[in-house]
């Protein structure tokens, strides 16, 4: 498995991680440790978690499936999102941030957090209070690196411009929805990231299942996805301007004797900035799949011919 720096930043990351969303709610214990341990076998290094992932589940799972592999394995977790129904749980208070973080390590079983993501902006909060509680985290050894997600390019320089005056510690990257099929980071947040060497963790990477191949426009191959059975993700990828990119995109793959997955995943690592490409699972065959995905060496042309066809 091929590793690379986050960003500027000293920490390795394999180059296909793994979205643990999916764990404690489509994967029970047995298939989060099944998954798990073949994505350690493969090499992948790097695990993406949350709080609220798996109806707030996600990280003990996360946690009872590594046992003592965890010291292995880059961990990396989200705060921010509501925790409660009556959404009082949230944001980037320092109050908050405080609380959120030991909640984290007691689920996750762990004395660190290798990557602590600030997964929304709070528009209540002064970024600069989120980032100087952040840095108390760093400074007391809970937090080794800091990162984003879904926050708009002026504000990710806000926050290094923050962090470089105030002597904080940055962000070392950013996660945001990013595809063949979501080409919207490139206006503006990439050549930010760019800027102030930023990496990239791309989310949605296969278009929750578009990119794979297996699926066709008339939706008969939907069953048991969560195109079937979570209506925010049929709303957010089932449109017929995906699908006739779609049908391109595996025109253009089969011409070369590749799949679409295989397009999706190379296509990616092939983009600036990034630097671990996170897909999830819900079955240990996936992530071998994943993996060897990454492995078409696309040409200068190939990926201007794509831009065309995508334009």
């Amino acid at each position: 498995m091929e590793q690379r720096n986050l960003g500027r930043s000293g920490l390795r990351v394999s180059l296909v991680g793994l979205g643990c969303n999916n764990f404690g709610v489509r994967v029970d214990q047995a298939g989060t440790r099944a998954v798990v341990h073949k994505a350690l076998d493969a090499g992948i290094t790097l695990f993406d978690t949350a709080d609220v992932y798996g109806e707030r589940r996600s990280e003990g799972f996360l946690a009872e499936a590594l046992g003592e592999r965890r010291k292995d394995i880059v961990l990396a977790t989200k705060f921010g999102l509501p925790m409660d129904p009556e959404g009082r749980l949230k944001g980037g208070s320092r109050r908050y941030i405080m609380t959120a973080v030991e909640a984290s390590l007691t689920r996750l079983k762990t004395d660190w957090i290798d990557l602590y993501q600030y997964h929304r902006p709070d528009p209540l909060t002064p970024l600069e209070e989120t980032l100087r509680a952040l840095e108390d985290l760093v400074r007391q050894g809970k937090v080794r690196y800091l990162g984003c997600s879904n926050l708009p390019a002026w504000q990710v320089v806000e926050a290094q411009w923050l962090a470089r005056s105030g002597g904080l510690t940055g962000f070392v990257s950013c996660q945001d929805e990013y595809s063949l099929l979501a080409r919207g980071p490139e206006r503006d947040l990439l050549p930010a990231m760019q800027a102030h060497g930023l990496g990239l963790l791309p989310y949605y990477p296969l278009a929750s299942g578009l990119l794979t191949g297996k699926h066709r426009r008339d939706g008969s191959t939907f069953a048991g996805t969560r195109l079937a059975t979570t209506q925010v993700f049929k709303d957010l990828f089932v449109r017929d301007a995906n699908w006739t990119k779609v049908e391109a995109l595996r025109g253009f793959a089969d011409a070369r004797g590749h799949t679409l997955l295989e397009l999706a995943m190379s296509w990616l690592a092939a983009r600036p900035t990034v630097s671990s490409i996170i897909a999830g699972a819900t079955r240990p065959e996936q992530i071998e799949a994943n993996v060897k995905a990454t492995g078409w060496a696309l040409t200068p042309e190939d990926l201007a011919a794509i831009d065309k066809l995508l334009a």
